[in-house]
């Protein structure tokens, strides 16, 4: 950093001040009733001035106050983090907005830099919105993805330390998203019956025997595609969602709940569920509770019922198994809400007739989740 000019002594500075023993490239005002401010050069190379305070403060009372700047802005990003991750803010988002969050602060704090040091350990106030960006287009390189909800977790932790005193401003507001991929996937049929019995096979297998999967995976599978339910409508399914006509959905988003009539495969699934339920809560000694919408149908190997990112862990080590085993290629991959749209595509009749059976209020969502061809007459006979 450039250095300020050399001080001279200044005959309108505060006779109670010891010249000799001010800080370092701290001046004095003398316009009006006289202020402390200080002079720096920003990363640009220009000089900028900070007011400090009044011409009344003592000697130790301005190197007390200069200390304080110094260390808040030398703050790390990581402190600002970690600050952001035990406010009461965070605490009350969701739960899968948390673990988003969780895996923003993880890529960006380790994220290497030409300073021989991870992102996480510079000064939160040096950042700027061109330096923002270049960190943004870089990890676009790799998955726009995961660049654009970087962008949006520092976006939302710099405007949180800003209106904290943490940051001056938010050089994150305003930057360029990378254009995210929409993946609509559709999996095969064949294909995904025979994830399903694979699923189901291994799932009989003994934890950590080779080729073993965890044994509700293939329930979950059944259940997301013939309820056309997403993942987190799945696994919080409870005995208070069984009716004597079918299943009784629970869906999110503003969609609307329907009963999905029972078929022999729905009920066979279902019935699975319930009797592996049973093994596992008999297995690990587990108090069933009296209130049959606190009883979950599909539980972990714990007991306990299964969570969004359990079932994440135990799909990507399915699928990633499958490709490794030739059962399916990259191309054929597909992930757990993609049945949802498999279960909506292959509903038979009318687009009104999938759109009421899907819970979409909205039929533009038909252009999302319908992905069938339609057969129509030719225009003359």
């Amino acid at each position: 950093m450039r250095r300020g000019r050399k001080r001279k002594h200044n005959p309108l500075i505060p006779k109670h001040i010891d010249q000799s023993a001010l800080p370092k490239d701290v001046y004095f005002d003398h316009r009006g009733e006289g202020r402390w401010y200080r002079l720096a050069f920003n990363e640009a190379g220009r000089r900028t001035r900070q007011n400090l305070c009044s011409a009344k403060v003592t000697l130790a009372e301005l190197h007390k106050l200069i200390e304080e700047i110094d260390g808040h802005d030398t703050a790390s990003l990581d402190y600002l983090f970690e600050q952001f991750h035990a406010s009461p803010q965070l605490k009350r988002l969701s739960l899968k907005t948390q673990e988003d969050y969780a895996y923003c602060r993880e890529i960006l704090s380790n994220l290497p830099t030409k300073l021989d040091m991870p992102l996480g350990q510079l000064a939160a106030r040096k950042f700027t919105a061109p330096m923002i960006q270049r960190i943004i287009d870089k990890l676009a390189e790799s998955g726009p993805s995961k660049a654009a909800h970087c962008l949006r977790y520092l976006r939302r932790v710099m405007q949180w330390g800003r209106n904290r005193g943490y940051m001056d401003d938010n050089p994150a507001k305003g930057l360029e998203s990378p254009q995210e991929r929409k993946q609509r996937r559709l999996p095969d049929t064949v294909v995904m019956n025979a994830l399903i019995q694979r699923a189901q096979q291994r799932g009989q297998l003994k934890r950590g025997q080779a080729g073993a999967c965890s044994p509700y995976l293939w329930i979950a599978m059944e259940l997301s595609y013939l309820c056309r339910l997403r993942l987190i409508e799945t696994i919080t399914l409870t005995d208070a969602n069984e009716r004597p006509e079918g299943i009784l959905t629970n869906r999110r988003k503003g969609s609307r709940d329907n009963i999905v009539g029972w078929t022999p495969r729905l009920r066979a699934a279902w019935n699975a569920a319930k009797a592996l339920r049973a093994e596992t809560w008999e297995k690990r000694k587990t108090a069933v509770n009296l209130q049959p919408a606190r009883r979950p149908i599909i539980v972990g190997t714990s007991g306990r019922a299964l969570t969004k990112s359990g079932l994440d862990t135990a799909w990507q080590r399915f699928i990633t198994s499958a490709l490794k085993d030739g059962v399916l290629t990259p191309e054929q991959r597909f992930g757990m809400h993609d049945l949802k749209r498999k279960g909506i595509t292959d509903t038979k009749g009318t687009r009104a007739d999938k759109q009421q059976a899907s819970g979409h209020k909205d039929e533009a969502m038909m252009d999302v989740y319908d992905l069938s061809v339609p057969t129509v007459k030719p225009s003359a006979e």
